[in-house]
């Protein structure tokens, strides 16, 4: 009973006081609101860095020619030329706990189909690159190996590269050039969208290793070998044999550098979340600063509360209001205060997190447990810095607040 009075009591003194209560959970209402907006930024950026490496394959392994180590200045992407396609093929052989290997060989040429043309990344790959790289086909049918055996001129293209030279035409087993030289189109890939880089992955046209080596580019060497693992366990193992496979393989002495590198897309995952998810403490702090000086505000207010009820405080005192049910009245008042201003910076924190996701071109991921946590530590602030003002109420000497004026 005691409890339900004080607690209309104290809602009946924030109503006579709107723009304060307002101005008062203002600081609130922001914090938790940037609280939320900024974790929602910060999974998101997670998620497109997860997504992202998820799309080139579970359990990922990338030989790339050259060393990390290397001193001195360093060539471009791909001008290195240690990698063949029978050290991808070796590495398939003798390299147990492996599912798929696929080299790949990459460039950029002008696609053209009459009079419509469109520059566009050509990969040349091996069956197996479907598998690695999780492709789906919305149409047509991927090559085999026999059409990387022979060299066949086919293509297999992106919904990007058919968008912008077929339009609403079925490209299946339409002729193109690339290079000057026709190739046939008997596929189209699924749409996989961007990159967390921003890089268009629908923008690709994939033909036979073979054909892109010896027929398009006019190379012998491979510019990446990617490895599926068969287990996220046999990572490291299958990383070192295949280190010291290329090794022998490619005669380099005891002590001298690889002119490789192996890449472990597991680690890289692992450091990049690890990464992201500090990123997302650090704005969720940051933003978590304002809902303390939210806490500070409430703290003035309810001081200035006191001072300006001292004598009803000293009358109610004088009819026999007890120490803890003056400070509940006051602790009561900034907890509302707290908790009001609490849900509407959770649908302001929300609202945010949907419009910069709508507008701002990037995905948000709007955490349940922020919600919680900055709910909760608002209403700890408001506990917290209610408390001085509270227990200044309670003590206060009945008969000087009676003479207060």
């Amino acid at each position: 009973m005691l409890f339900t009075e004080l607690l209309k009591m104290a809602g009946l003194s924030l109503v006579a006081n709107k723009l304060r209560t307002l101005l008062t959970m203002l600081g609130i209402i922001i914090g938790v609101a940037a609280v939320i907006a900024m974790v929602s930024v910060g999974m998101g950026v997670k998620k497109n860095v997860v997504d992202s490496i998820s799309r080139l394959g579970s359990n990922m392994l990338i030989i790339m020619p050259g060393s990390f180590s290397r001193g001195g200045p360093r060539g471009a992407a791909g001008s290195v030329t240690t990698l063949t396609y029978a050290d991808a093929e070796v590495i398939k052989d003798k390299i147990k706990n492996i599912d798929y290997v696929s080299p790949t060989v990459q460039s950029s040429y002008q696609i053209v189909y009459g009079h419509e043309n469109w520059n566009s990344s050509v990969i040349g790959v091996i069956p197996e690159y479907v598998a690695i790289q999780s492709l789906e086909l919305s149409s047509g049918l991927f090559f085999s190996e026999h059409d990387v055996d022979v060299r066949n001129r086919v293509a297999v293209i992106g919904s990007t590269v058919a968008t912008n030279l077929f339009a609403s035409v079925n490209p299946v087993g339409k002729k193109i050039r690339i290079g000057n030289a026709p190739y046939t189109i008997i596929g189209v890939l699924a749409s996989k969208g961007q990159s967390s880089g921003g890089q268009d992955q629908d923008d690709v046209v994939l033909i036979p290793l073979t054909t892109a080596q010896e027929r398009l580019i006019g190379i012998t060497y491979v510019r990446s070998i990617n490895v599926q693992v068969s287990e996220a366990d046999k990572m490291d193992e299958v990383q070192s044999n295949i280190e010291k496979l290329l090794r022998q393989r490619h005669r380099i002495r005891a002590g001298a550098e690889d002119d490789f590198n192996v890449r472990n897309l597991t680690s890289l995952m692992e450091t990049m979340t690890s990464t992201t998810t500090m990123i997302t403490l650090l704005l969720g702090s940051i933003a978590g600063i304002s809902l303390i000086v939210g806490g500070i505000g409430i703290m003035n207010i309810m001081m200035v509360s006191v001072t300006e009820r001292t004598r009803e405080i000293g009358i109610r005192k004088a009819i026999g209001a007890t120490y803890s049910s003056i400070m509940l009245q006051f602790l009561i008042e900034s907890t509302m205060i707290s908790i009001i201003g609490g849900l509407i910076g959770i649908i302001i924190g929300i609202g945010a997190a949907q419009a910069i996701s709508k507008f701002g071109d990037f995905t948000t991921v709007i955490s349940g447990l922020s919600i919680v946590a900055s709910f909760g530590f608002s209403l700890f602030v408001g506990i917290f810095f209610g408390m001085l003002p509270a227990r200044k109420a309670a003590r206060l000497d009945p008969i000087d607040a009676l003479r207060y004026e």
